[in-house]
Order: C-alpha cells, then sequence, then structure tokens
C-alpha cells in the first residue's frame, strides 16, 4: 500500500479543533518540524498535545503556544520555554507533567493495545493524587492509564512508501513509541525511498503503524545547548 502524500498540509487535514496529538522527539531532536508548522498555518485550535519536551519559544511545540492553539499539554519537561511559563501560571493553559518513564510507558501501552499499566513512579507525590493505587510484593504502584491519542506525528531520518521507518540517534528515544500509540500516525522523513530499499534489520517502526508517510524539507535540526571543552 502507497502511503505518500503531497506534504504537511495534506497530512494534517483532518487534524480538527479539540484533537488529541502525541509529537514524537527529544529536546529539539527528532520534532516533526512540517507537521507542526503546516497545523499553525491551518489554525486548528483547543489541542491537546503530548509530547516529552514543550519546545522552545520559537520553535517546535513553541510555535502552537505561541498562537495560543494549545489548551492542555502533557509534558515530563517544561523549562526551556518562557510562554509555556507564563501560560501556565496565568491559568491559560492546563498542564499534566508526568515523570519521563511514565510517558514513555503509557504511550507504550497505547500502542500494545494494554488499557493501563502501574508503575512505581510518583508514589506519594503529587503526581499520585486522585489516582488508583496498589501494592503488588509489598510495593505501593500507581495505576497509569494508556494514552487515548487521536493523531501521532513523528519524524525520521529515512522511510519508505509502505511507512517502514529508521531513525538516527536521539529521535529514536519517543518517536518509535508515539508512532505505535496514535490513531492516525503522520510520519515526515527527511528522505524517502521505494519500499524495499531500507534493510529490514535496521527498520526501527514498520509501516503497520504508520498511515501516512511525506519527505519533510527546510529542517533546521537545532541544538539545544552547545558545550565546547575550553582551550
Amino acid at each position: 500500500m502507497n502511503k505518500i502524500v503531497n506534504n504537511a498540509d495534506e497530512a494534517i487535514l483532518d487534524i480538527q479543533d479539540g484533537a488529541v496529538i502525541m509529537l514524537g522527539g527529544f529536546g529539539l531532536c527528532g520534532i516533526p518540524e512540517n507537521c507542526i508548522s503546516a497545523i499553525v498555518k491551518k489554525g486548528t485550535r483547543s489541542l491537546t498535545c503530548i509530547s516529552n519536551n514543550a519546545g522552545v519559544d520559537d520553535f517546535g511545540i513553541g510555535l502552537l503556544l505561541a498562537t495560543r492553539q494549545v489548551k492542555k499539554m502533557i509534558s515530563s519537561y517544561v523549562g526551556e520555554n518562557a510562554e509555556f511559563e507564563r501560560q501556565l501560571l496565568s491559568g491559560e493553559l492546563e498542564v499534566e507533567l508526568i515523570p519521563q518513564g511514565t510517558l514513555a510507558t503509557r504511550c507504550l501501552a497505547a500502542g500494545y493495545g494494554m488499557p493501563a499499566v502501574f508503575t512505581p513512579a510518583g508514589v506519594g507525590t503529587e503526581v499520585a493524587i486522585g489516582k488508583e493505587s496498589r501494592v503488588f510484593n509489598g510495593k505501593e504502584y500507581l495505576m497509569e492509564e494508556a494514552f487515548d491519542a487521536d493523531f501521532a506525528l513523528v519524524k525520521a531520518w529515512k522511510g519508505d512508501s509502505q511507512g517502514n521507518l529508521m531513525y538516527r540517534e536521539t529521535a529514536r528515544n519517543f518517536n518509535p513509541l508515539m508512532a505505535m500509540a496514535g490513531r492516525i500516525t503522520i510520519a515526515e522523513v527527511e528522505e524517502l525511498v521505494p519500499a524495499g530499499s531500507l534493510d529490514p534489520d535496521h527498520i526501527h517502526t514498520p509501516g503497520i503503524y504508520v498511515h501516512r508517510i511525506f519527505q519533510g524539507k527546510d529542517y533546521e535540526k537545532r541544538i539545544e545547548q552547545r558545550t565546547v571543552r575550553k582551550p
């Protein structure tokens, strides 16, 4: 099956107001930049965004926050976005902060078709408020429900017409998990190749999880913090 669409605008055309979307990436690495820009241009509003990071002020999800298109943010790390902080403190933005491992596991549970998982992370903290807990072998665990996302937007290094994806390095942190978890998964890639061109042993996300794919353009590939050794 050929899953290729022409561009980001076509790929995200049916993302409507109020949608729940997952956005891959880790820091500024592996972000679906083209899809985010297309959503900004389309003007879709009241979004619930699930992402490890909240981007920075002028990049990634930060672009959606700047245009007030995000209603709720579900993240693990939000420390480098001043606009996010302002919206949070002013009550304009609903925020759910969860441990990074829990975020990953809830994505994984959705991909595996599991309704919930039990984890010790967050027991005895604000994370546990309102959540069911159980004791296994004398240790308390929180029940965390799998995510229920309408769309997953991921970015890969290479992909083929059947949706098979390969990631590079840190981009593999959350993109593969989220690719499994969305009802509709949209992949943008740096290089789009014919089916059969990728070594099967090197594929990280099988095409069965991907519904649409397109070749992106104009990737910035920012470096979050450049650290160099003193001379």
